[in-house]
């Protein structure tokens, strides 16, 4: 059974209330979303009542056999400017999730946009993708959600609460990034020095170049801005690493540069 109108709106508000208290969720705040458009419209519905400005998305993969059920790969969530970080040296970043409910942190590409397509524009091939883009960062994306079995739940759920966001680290900007090769980079992460993962961005679909498309054509289907300045992560290049308090997570993107933060719970 699909949630009605009315339950959306009240997930969205669980949800919503949940994230200004730092108060876990010990399960999911109704009906469960089984299509996309239910999943989005819970989104949609949490955005305004959230009431803080949209800096950037997030974009997560979709993988089997969510992707045969859904019928996309990625799946999108927004950044609020208050959780939106630079990284600077002799400081140390400070990534926030929830008590109680699920922690993770994730070694992303970042994008920035110079600004949107054109009016009336509703799909993008590649390469007019990459002629909106303005720079590239390294960064970490911080995922947390009131509920802890958001990422066991599937994808939907998983969008129903921001796409599991709850802030971004923004790193070194890569210059020259179109002929940087950065989708073939080599990265690496590590949680208190210890290995945790390693791959790079080929593995996604159309590499993180795609991630920056979907996330457009997305915004686009559903009347949302695409402003200059906008941010988009697109996706975890090493896996999805879960995380406690007291816990410093880093990433280092080939010969480049390094990155991290460490993790506390959030507060009020």
């Amino acid at each position: 059974m699909l949630p009605t109108i009315a339950e959306a709106k009240s997930i969205a508000e669980a949800f919503v209330d949940a994230r200004r208290k730092a108060a876990a969720l010990t399960a999911y705040p109704g009906t469960e979303p089984v299509d996309l458009q239910t999943a989005l419209a819970i989104q949609d519905a949490a955005i305004p009542l959230f009431g803080e400005e949209i800096a950037g998305w997030k974009v997560g993969r979709i993988n089997s056999p969510w992707l045969e059920k859904i019928g996309v790969n990625r799946l999108p969530g927004p950044i609020f400017a208050k959780n939106v970080q630079r990284a600077k040296a002799g400081q140390q970043s400070v990534g926030r999730i929830f008590e109680g409910g699920f922690g993770a942190a994730e070694a992303e590409f970042v994008f920035r946009l110079r600004c949107g397509p054109e009016s009336g524009v509703k799909t993008l091939s590649l390469a007019e993708t990459a002629d909106l883009v303005d720079a590239v960062f390294i960064g970490i994306e911080v995922a947390s959600s009131p509920f802890a079995g958001i990422n066991i739940r599937g994808p939907l759920v998983t969008i129903s609460d921001f796409g599991n966001n709850n802030g971004l680290i923004l790193g070194a900007e890569i210059p020259d990034w179109r002929d940087s090769q950065l989708a073939d980079w080599n990265v690496e992460a590590a949680i208190d020095g210890k290995a945790v993962g390693q791959g790079s961005a080929s593995a996604f679909p159309d590499g993180p170049l795609g991630s920056v498309r979907y996330l457009i054509e997305n915004l686009l289907a559903r009347d949302i801005a695409v402003k200059p300045g906008l941010l988009i992560s697109t996706g975890a290049i090493t896996g999805v690493h879960e995380i406690t308090d007291g816990q410093v997570f880093e990433a280092k993107f080939g010969n480049f540069d390094t990155i991290n933060c460490k993790i506390a719970f959030a507060t009020v």
